[in-house]
C-alpha cells in the first residue's frame, strides 16, 4: 500500500465472481452493524460527529507544524530559490576563475627566481600611488605572485591585486579583488550577488531572512517526511514508484529534503555567523563562551624594530619601509618570508608588511582539509619571532566557526566542497519547485473561484496539549529574539493569519445572513 493510498476493501475482482454463502454473508452483515455502533458511539463521544481528538503529542503538533512549513514554504521559498541560484553558480565560480583569468593567474616555469621584495617593487613601481597591503609569494610552480594594493579610490574591502611572474619579476595583469580569499572580479560579482543582490547593507536582510527560515522550513519538513506513515523504509529515502500526479510530487519532494536535510541546516548556521542581526548575537554568545578568533599580536614593544640593538642597517634585505608607514630598520619581504618558513609555516601564506610600531605578520592561508591557518609576527628589525599564533591552539568554537564558514564557501575541502556546495543547491532548487507544484496540484478542480491549494485549517494550536504548547511559545519567543528577522516575519505571519481569518468569517456570517434573508 502507498503512503497515500486508502484502506483497499475486502472485495477482490475473485471475490466478487463467487457466490458467498448465506450464513457467512448474515455473519458479515453483523460485524458490520457492531462496527457502525463503535462508530456511532465514538462520534457521540466526541462531540456529535466531530473527528476524534489526536491521542499522541506528534498527532496534535503536526497540524502546527504543516500549516507553519506550508506558509513558511510559500512566502520565504522566493528568497531561498534566490539564494540557491546564486549559490550554486557561487559554487562554481572557483574553478571558472582559473579558466578565465589563466593569464593572471599563472606564469611560465623556469630555474630562475626572483627575489620578492624585487617583485614587490615592480608592483610599486606599476603603480606608484598605490600602498602594498599583503603579498602572496607564488607556492607552486607556475603560480603567480600576487602583490594587493590599497588605490586611492578603493572600496572597503577590495583592492588591486598585480600578478607578477615570481621567475622574471614582470607584471601578468591586474584584477580587484574582494576579502580575504582574494576573490577576483567574477567571483566578487557572484558573491555580492548572493549576499545582497548588488544592493548593498539594505540587500543583506534578504540573505539573512533566508538563512533564518532556511532551518525552520528544512527541520519542518524533516518532521512531517520521518512521521508519515509508510509501508517501506524504502520510500522514506527514494521517491516512490509507480507514484502519480501530487503523490510522485510529494514523494520527489519529501525523499530528496531528507537526504539534503542535514547540508540545509549546516548552511543556515554557518550563513547566521556573519549576518548582520543574528551574526551580531551570535558572536556575543561566542565571545562570553571563550570562543573568539584569536589574533597573532604584532605590537613592537618599545626598544624593539626601529633603532633597536643587531639586526644590520636600515633597509637590509632590499626593501626599506615596504608598507609605506614603517621607519627605521627593515629586513624585508624575503627574510620575513625567510623567518616564518623556519618557524614551521609551510605552503601558501600572506604576508603583510610592518606600518609604524607594528611587525611583519605572515599567515598561513590553506583552508582546504588538513588545514595550516598558523601566523607569526616577525620583528622588522630583527627577523625575530614576536609572537607564534598555532590554529591548534584557537578555542574549539573559534575553530569549528572557521571552519563552518570556509565550507559555507567552498574552501575546506576544495573541488569536492564545491561539488557538493552545488548538489545542495540545485537541491534547494529543485525542492522549492516540486513544493509549489503540490501546492498547485492541491488546488480544487470543481470549484474555479479557488484557484490553488488552501493551507491547514486555521486553529491548530488549539489541539496541541498546554504542556507542549507552552514550552513551543517559549522557545519560539527565545529563537525569535536570538535571530531577529525570524521573530519580526514570524509574528507578521500570525498576524497576517489572524486577519485572514476574520476577514473569512466576516464573509461567512454575510453569506449566513443573506441566505436566511
Amino acid at each position: 500500500m502507498a503512503i497515500d493510498d486508502p484502506v483497499q476493501g475486502a472485495d477482490s475482482p475473485r471475490a466478487a465472481t463467487e457466490k458467498p454463502n448465506d450464513k457467512k454473508a448474515d455473519d458479515k452483515k453483523a460485524d458490520d452493524k457492531k462496527a457502525d455502533d463503535k462508530k456511532t458511539s465514538a462520534k457521540k463521544a466526541n462531540g456529535g460527529g466531530k473527528p476524534a481528538a489526536p491521542t499522541t503529542t506528534w498527532g496534535a503538533v503536526r497540524p502546527l507544524v504543516l500549516r507553519l512549513h506550508f506558509y513558511a514554504g510559500l512566502l520565504v521559498a522566493p528568497l531561498l530559490l534566490i539564494a540557491a541560484t546564486s549559490g550554486l553558480l557561487y559554487s562554481l565560480s572557483y574553478q571558472a576563475e582559473k579558466v578565465v583569468y589563466r593569464q593572471e593567474l599563472r606564469s611560465p616555469d623556469s630555474d630562475r627566481t626572483a627575489m620578492l621584495s624585487q617583485q614587490v617593487e615592480a608592483a610599486r613601481a606599476e603603480h606608484p600611488d598605490g600602498k602594498v597591503t599583503a603579498v602572496w609569494p607564488s607556492s607552486e610552480d607556475e603560480e603567480s605572485t600576487r602583490i594587493l594594493m590599497t588605490m586611492p579610490d578603493s572600496e572597503e574591502s577590495k583592492s588591486l591585486a598585480v600578478f607578477v611572474d615570481p621567475h622574471t619579476a614582470q607584471i601578468r595583469g591586474e584584477l580587484d579583488s574582494y576579502g580575504s580569499s582574494g576573490a577576483l572580479p567574477l567571483r566578487t560579482w557572484l558573491s555580492e550577488l548572493h549576499r545582497h543582490l548588488h544592493l548593498g547593507e539594505p540587500g543583506r536582510i534578504y540573505s539573512e531572512l533566508a538563512a533564518s527560515w532556511l532551518w525552520v522550513v528544512a527541520l519542518g519538513g524533516l518532521l512531517l517526511w520521518i512521521g508519515r506513515r509508510r509501508t517501506s523504509k524504502r520510500a522514506l529515502l527514494r521517491p516512490e514508484r509507480g507514484a502519480t500526479g501530487r503523490r510522485r510530487t510529494l514523494s520527489r519532494h519529501g525523499s530528496l529534503g531528507m537526504w539534503a536535510a542535514a547540508g540545509f541546516l549546516a548552511l543556515s548556521a554557518t550563513g547566521l555567523t556573519w549576518s548582520t542581526y543574528a551574526g551580531e548575537n551570535i558572536g556575543a554568545v561566542q565571545d562570553q563562551l571563550g570562543g573568539a578568533t584569536p589574533v597573532v599580536s604584532a605590537e613592537l614593544k618599545s626598544g624593539e624594530g626601529a633603532g633597536a640593538g643587531a639586526g644590520g642597517h636600515e633597509g637590509h634585505g632590499g626593501d626599506s619601509g615596504a608598507g609605506g608607514d614603517h621607519e627605521g630598520m627593515d629586513i624585508g619581504f624575503d627574510n620575513a618570508l625567510t623567518a616564518a618558513r623556519q618557524a614551521g609555516l609551510d605552503g601558501p601564506v600572506t604576508v603583510k608588511p610592518p606600518a609604524d610600531g607594528t611587525a611583519y605578520v605572515v599567515a598561513q592561508r590553506d583552508s582546504q582539509f588538513p588545514l595550516r591557518l598558523d601566523s607569526v609576527s616577525v620583528d622588522p628589525g630583527t627577523g625575530l619571532i614576536l609572537d607564534e599564533l598555532r590554529f591548534a591552539d584557537y578555542p574549539l568554537l573559534a575553530k569549528l566557526t572557521r571552519i563552518g564558514i570556509d565550507a559555507h564557501m567552498g574552501l575546506t575541502f576544495g573541488v569536492v566542497n564545491q561539488l557538493l556546495l552545488a548538489a545542495l543547491a540545485l537541491s534547494l532548487i529543485l525542492i522549492i519547485v516540486w513544493g509549489y507544484r503540490m501546492w498547485w496540484q492541491r488546488r480544487p478542480t470543481q470549484d474555479r473561484r479557488a484557484g490553488v491549494g488552501k493551507p491547514m485549517a486555521r486553529g491548530a494550536w488549539r489541539k496541541v496539549p498546554l504542556s507542549v504548547l507552552l514550552p513551543l511559545i517559549a522557545a519560539a519567543a527565545l529563537v525569535g529574539w536570538f535571530v531577529p528577522l525570524l521573530g519580526i516575519t514570524l509574528v507578521a505571519f500570525l498576524v497576517l493569519d489572524v486577519v485572514l481569518g476574520a476577514v473569512a468569517r466576516a464573509r461567512a456570517a454575510r453569506a449566513g445572513a443573506a441566505a436566511g434573508g
